[in-house]
């Protein structure tokens, strides 16, 4: 058994499979004479597909966003074209009688090794190019056109050193039953994507990836924080029992998805969704939610080869629309950097402090024909959502001072000007921004004279508050969103909203939280944007407590000077107030 931090609660049992890996079957056969030459043309053949990839990408790149920018593409092609690189393969399957896909394999395992015991900043990010090199080749070796195809069939126990966005886009529609990582927290994205899954997830799981490898039977308890990796039969059958009972629960909680959003004592609430997909926005009308509090638009960005045209934004945003519940959108834009980055847009260099650098609202701004794009589609968006009879709110990450919201609303300004101009259809739709830096919340009376809405990412600004990075598991004690600077401070905000009569939402993953979710309503918020499978759980445990309690607990809370008492605190009033919910409040 492997402990590791428990992120995103339930049972499940399954197959793992490896981020990463070329899978190749345990059955692999070598070639017969007869064969030898027809693998090497099939690997000639998917060599010339991903150079003609590349270029592709390589022109449409520098031609939208720039030269410096494209250049990354042409990287991977010189490796793709290195003759060390393409005889290494072929030697391998003259000499050894492996196929493409085992030669790539080999290969990726050797410089992985290779490059492990080098220290080089540069050199590491060497390798992060040779693997995206490898895993394109392989994709055209398996006739993969896109991201979505898994090699084994589930349910899968996807298993990874840390679950970066792309990846997770990468996963699809696949029967995925739990995440486990190495790295990670309970706000890493792998969290937030096991959560937006419904599904559980154990984080922080030290040595995972050198102890595990796809095939693998493990289970996974997302209450506990525990990974069994090749149980026994007597484990496997009690694991089993438990899985089912936890899918029973949440089959309960999902027939409350037609029933309204209100507290005991009658206090309407709304419930609305975080989604990154027309799949997610789907999801959320079938789970019960209210609207769309969140879009993630990166999301688009990170399973697009090259930057999507305003057109195709156009499209997806009026899909979004018209799969969300009740029409009603509110469209992030950009967030990209930190843990999500493109190398279309300059990202082909790490940084050393990410989070705190070059990414969000700070890139959009360096890049403002890309960011004008953006707004213009979705200003014409909403004019479609009016005319199905909802709204589409357009709102700016990571905002720090009060003249980036105004840059911001100049900028819509122009973008508005232009489509009358060019006499096209669109909505002025309100303008909120995310506040996520502590700076922002210190100022937030300046910033609500300027905005229509604001909402708060408390993800980020649970790390910006504590200094300590999510997805570090080192620092994750840190990162807690119970604790009491962080409940103090989103007091603060959330009052000031109501003050100034501003609607105020937190899309952050303390929205789908039970523990959570009680302190917040105490603090007057009423609009919550969560994972869509959270809310029926949210919606059911909303009807077991009055607005008066949640004050009264908040008020005791307040007064609590550790996060630990917090969390004992608040568990004990969860199993008071809703018992079943209890095995649903992981960590």
């Amino acid at each position: 058994m492997r402990r590791g931090i428990p992120v995103s609660p339930g049972v499940a049992v399954g197959t793992v499979y490896c981020l990463h890996d070329i899978y190749v079957r345990p059955d692999t056969k070598l070639l017969e004479d007869r064969e030898i030459s027809a693998e090497l043309a099939k690997y000639e053949t998917a060599c010339d597909r991903a150079g003609d990839d590349l270029r592709a990408l390589r022109t449409k790149v520098t031609r939208q966003v720039g030269p410096s920018e494209g250049a990354i593409f042409g990287v991977h092609e010189s490796i793709l074209h290195d003759s060390t690189f393409r005889n290494k393969i072929r030697g391998a399957i003259v000499d050894q009688r492996v196929t493409a896909q085992v030669a790539l394999q080999q290969l990726l395992s050797e410089y992985t090794k290779l490059f492990d015991r080098t220290r080089d900043q540069y050199l590491k990010e060497r390798l992060t190019d040779v693997r995206e090199v490898v895993l394109r080749l392989s994709a055209h070796l398996t006739d993969v056109t896109n991201a979505e195809s898994c090699p084994i069939s589930g349910p899968l126990i996807v298993a990874a050193n840390e679950l970066l966005p792309s990846q997770a886009v990468a996963l699809g529609d696949n029967d995925v039953a739990a995440i486990i990582t190495q790295s990670g927290s309970q706000t890493s994205h792998a969290a937030i994507i096991a959560r937006s899954r419904g599904i559980p997830a154990v984080s922080g799981i030290r040595g995972l990836m050198k102890q595990i490898k796809t095939g693998d039977i493990v289970i996974v308890d997302g209450r506990e924080g525990h990974v069994l990796i090749n149980p026994d039969a007597e484990t496997l059958s009690a694991f089993r029992k438990l899985e089912r009972e936890f899918f029973d629960l949440k089959d309960q909680l999902a027939a409350n998805r037609d029933n309204p959003a209100v507290t005991a004592g009658g206090t309407t609430l709304n419930l609305l969704a975080n989604i990154n997909n027309v799949t997610d926005a789907r999801s959320a009308t079938a789970m019960g939610a209210s609207g769309v509090g969140l879009y993630r638009t990166e999301y688009l960005y990170l399973t697009h080869p090259s930057v999507p045209e305003e057109e195709e934004q156009l499209e997806v945003y009026k899909a979004i629309i018209d799969a969300s519940p009740g029409h009603t959108v509110t469209v992030r834009t950009l967030d990209i950097g930190g843990d999500k980055t493109v190398p279309y847009l300059g990202h082909e260099h790490q940084e050393a402090n990410p989070f705190m650098g070059w990414r969000s609202i700070r890139l959009s701004f360096e890049h403002p024909s890309f960011f004008n794009q953006q707004i213009r589609a979705a200003l014409r968006a909403g004019a479609h959502a009016r005319d199905k009879g909802g709204e589409l709110r357009l709102m700016f990450p990571m905002i720090t001072t009060l003249e980036e919201i105004q840059r911001v609303r100049r900028l819509v300004g122009r973008a508005c000007e232009q489509l009358t101009a060019e006499k096209e259809d669109f909505e002025k739709i309100p303008l909120g921004m995310m506040l996520e830096v502590p700076a922002a919340a210190i100022t937030i009376a300046d910033m609500l004279e300027i905005v229509d809405f604001v909402s708060i990412g408390s993800n980020d600004l649970v790390q910006y508050l504590m200094a300590a990075d999510r997805d570090n598991p080192k620092v994750s004690h840190l990162c807690q969103p119970l604790s009491p600077p962080v409940l103090r401070t989103l007091n603060l905000v959330i009052r000031a909203c109501n003050d100034a009569k501003v609607p105020v939402t937190l899309c952050g993953e303390m929205a789908g939280q039970p523990r959570a979710f009680v302190l917040l309503l105490g603090m007057g918020l009423r609009n919550f944007s969560m994972s869509p499978a959270f809310v029926p759980t949210i919606k059911d445990l909303a009807s077991h407590i009055h607005c008066g309690k949640a004050e009264e607990i908040l008020k005791h809370v307040l007064a609590l000077k550790t996060t630990a008492h917090v969390k004992r605190f608040m568990s004990a009033q969860i199993k008071k107030l809703a018992p079943n919910l209890a095995m649903l409040d992981a960590g």
